[in-house]
């Protein structure tokens, strides 16, 4: 485990080192009502990761309150998820619906504590009378029911005597609160449909904030770790457990950021409108970010867990660039898969001085990968090379067959052109060619210097297959609608050539086709009369040096690139600041190439990182923003400077700011370079966190309620949340709700 712990972590040693639990019980509580993405896959890492860590274990529950939207099918894809991925769960699935009895109880339980109400406002009138951020709500006039009334009224909502919407079970908080969760949230509604496990016997069903901290606390759950827009509903967890007396042993929540990407979306939503409108193929359609997709595409569970990992647990939201998903995915595979040839787009090759055939022995892999295996090449007159491989008029730096040029084939021999054939319209259908005897790889005596070495396959073996290359489903970095679909994110080749050592003896094969990419035998589609294979990821990210221009995907604008397509090597500075950046400050090696590769981003990023102990946060805003205005500028033409920039991110790690105001601030820091600080203060974009402006806030709000004071220090706990409501009340909701709960939890001591 690395030294640098992240909050959830430190949280947990905490809670273990006091004696507070002996035992980290986390649980994983999907809703089975669409197929998991790669944002499920960040929560199983680190709800199953932190049990397994330390000793403890992980429920899988699945959150089923909702009859309208679950379905098996979900919840098979969910389980199936969790254990590709490597990881088990405790005992066998649990299930929210498992507990519908013993949480109907607790409701009960609330009313005739006095604590929940049955509302017969309409959905409008209750959107209504529930206020704005800056209006308080009031509370409905059926609040006023007696016990026996709202016990009465529940029942008859249970035994499906009323037509749904007609009622709502509500628990009776504050329609002041500051957080508008607190508002006499819902805690049951009416729904007259069939439960996929519970049948028909319910009519009411729970709401997520009343059924998942009491499913937490059933299942002896001690961090309930989840995503950070459940931040404000923590205020019912809290007040729901507090107020049933579910005090010892109870667990508590946590949130962590989401995980956003860009070029993607994770709205459930959106993935079900893409599978229903036919832009994709299915729920496991490569192109999009579910499991089962990334799983088809031919991703590896561990490309995917060190994704998760290297982008860390944070505490802000942030979009994190696609190009680190795809570098996990390349790394994983690049020592592990072997290399073969494969011709896409095929330009037939005769040599007029070669007669017979051969088989040439070679290599699966570069002498760089420690693994061994050869397999048998043939080698005849007839062959096949990439049509992009030849260029009859090459712009400057062209590598590749020239009619001047030699070029190598690749494990084979040294070609020269001698003749190009072409049909009635002047399309280029043959290359005769001569090969050097004495160029043999291997053994080469020739002289003969060449720039580049292509892939081929020999016409009399090679094997048709069908190709399929994914590109990025959205052609806009953030997409909104199914309007920003790329209309090119899939093209088929259906007579691709590969060579004949191509064999699948055994499923979940991947290779790395030379020059082209990394693939995968599509485990739904390849047959041995049609094998299909998937593009996984290109070699390098090709991605952000597209031009705006439209190019066929076959016909690629050439450009000075080194033999089989590989990344140039680091010089000795280079490598030294990406061994420094990846080793003592942690960062994304996909960030740490991009910095160390730019003299401009790396200096910059030094003199920033002088200015602020953030590695990690700095490297993200400079590798990204930062970049992009470099592209085209000098540093000293920037507006804003390293010193800015380190201010803008100590903002975001004090939670000062969140990550997406703090992008609007370095926007705004491109056009006027005024430091971030002074653009927060005048946009009024600032969270109140000091505790000097809090304090006086907090004592008046105690003075003008000694009752409730003398009560909660009597036991009565619930009030905390109260007094957590008049203080960010009387702060226009500015006060930074942990500063709040804090402060007003060591004057409570008192």
């Amino acid at each position: 485990m690395s030294e640098h712990k992240d909050f959830l972590r430190t949280i947990v040693e905490e809670d273990l080192a006091s004696g507070k639990y002996e035992e980290v019980v986390t649980r994983f509580p999907p809703e089975p009502n669409g197929f998991p993405h790669i944002g499920h896959a960040k929560s199983i890492c680190i709800n199953f990761g932190i049990a397994k860590a330390y000793g403890g274990h992980c429920n899988l529950r699945m959150d089923d309150t909702n009859p309208t939207t679950e379905d098996t099918k979900y919840v098979e894809a969910l389980k199936d998820a969790v254990e590709w991925l490597g990881f088990k769960w405790e005992d066998g699935v649990r299930y929210t619906s498992d507990y519908f009895p013993k949480l109907y109880d607790y409701a009960v339980e609330l009313i005739k504590m006095g604590e929940a109400y049955v509302d017969s406002l309409s959905e409008e009138e209750i959107r209504e009378y529930r206020g704005t951020v800056t209006q308080a709500g009031r509370r409905s006039k059926y609040a006023q029911r007696s016990v026996e009334e709202n016990l009465a009224l529940f029942e008859q909502m249970k035994n499906g005597e009323c037509k749904e919407g007609e009622h709502v079970l509500r628990a009776k908080i504050d329609m002041g609160a500051a957080n508008m969760k607190l508002r006499d949230p819902l805690l049951y509604r009416i729904r007259h449909a069939h439960h996929y496990r519970a049948g028909d016997v319910w009519h009411v069903y729970p709401m997520y904030d009343f059924a998942h901290c009491l499913s937490d606390y059933i299942e002896g759950i001690t961090h309930s770790i989840c995503t950070l827009e459940f931040e404000n509903n923590r205020a019912i967890y809290d007040w729901v457990l507090d107020t049933l007396g579910l005090t010892a042993h109870r667990p508590y929540q946590h949130e962590f950021a989401r995980l956003g990407i860009n070029y993607t979306v994770m709205s459930k939503r959106l993935l079900l409108e893409l599978v229903k409108s036919g832009k994709v193929s299915g729920w496991d359609d490569p192109r999009l970010p579910t499991i089962a997709g990334y799983r088809r595409r031919g991703y590896t569970p561990e490309s995917i867990i060190h994704f998760c990992d290297s982008i860390g647990v944070a505490k802000a939201n942030s979009t994190v660039d696609v190009a680190q998903l795809e570098f996990a995915i390349r790394d994983d595979l690049n020592t592990k898969v072997p290399r073969v040839m494969c011709v896409l787009d095929p330009l037939k090759v005769t040599l007029i001085n070669y007669e017979g055939s051969e088989v040439l022995d070679a290599s699966y892999y570069p002498e760089d990968v420690p693994k061994e295996g050869s397999r048998a090449l043939p080698f005849s007159k007839e062959l096949y090379i990439e049509r992009e491989d030849f260029s009859l008029n090459p712009p400057k730096d062209y590598n590749r067959l020239t009619l001047e040029q030699p070029v190598r084939l690749r494990h084979a021999y040294i070609i020269t052109c001698k003749e190009v054939v072409k049909d009635a319209e002047g399309n280029i259908v043959e290359i005769k060619a001569e090969y050097h005897a004495d160029s043999k790889s291997g053994v080469d005596t020739s002289g003969i210097k060449v720039k580049s070495a292509i892939q081929w396959v020999d016409a009399a073996t090679a094997k048709i297959v069908e190709v399929r290359l994914y590109d990025r489903l959205f052609q806009d970095e953030a997409p909104q609608s199914l309007e920003d679909v790329n209309p090119d994110s899939l093209h088929i080749i259906k007579n691709a050539l590969i060579e004949p050592a191509v064999i699948l003896d055994r499923p979940d094969e991947r290779f790395q086709f030379e020059r082209q990419g990394y693939f995968y035998a599509d485990p739904v589609d390849y047959t041995d009369q049609n094998p299909v294979f998937n593009k996984i990821v290109g070699l390098k990210d090709s991605w952000s040096k597209k031009k705006k221009i439209d190019t066929p995907i076959l016909k690629p604008q050439v450009k000075n690139e080194q033999i089989e397509g590989e990344v140039s090597a680091m010089s000795v500075a280079e490598q030294a600041l990406f061994d420094r950046y990846t080793g003592e400050l942690q960062l994304n090696p996909e960030v740490a190439n991009t910095l160390a590769r730019d003299a401009k981003l790396s200096s910059f990023y030094e003199t920033a990182l002088g200015e602020c102990d953030s590695p990690i946060g700095l490297a993200n805003i400079i590798a990204n923003e930062v970049a992009r205005e470099l592209k085209e500028k000098e540093v000293r033409e920037l507006k804003f400077t390293p010193m800015q920039i380190a201010q803008l991110v100590k903002m975001i790690e004090d939670e000062t700011i969140s990550t997406k105001i703090a992008k609007q601030v370095f926007e705004e820091m491109v056009l006027c370079g005024e430091d971030p600080t002074h653009i927060v203060e005048a946009k009024g974009l600032v969270q109140i966190s000091d505790p000097a402006f809090i304090l006086p806030i907090i004592d008046e709000v105690m003075a003008k309620n000694p009752d409730n004071v003398e009560k909660y220090r009597a036991g009565n706990t619930k009030l905390f949340g109260f007094f957590v409501g008049q203080v960010l009340k009387a702060t226009e909701g500015k006060a930074n709700p942990q500063v709040v709960n804090a402060l007003i939890e060591e004057k409570l001591k008192h």
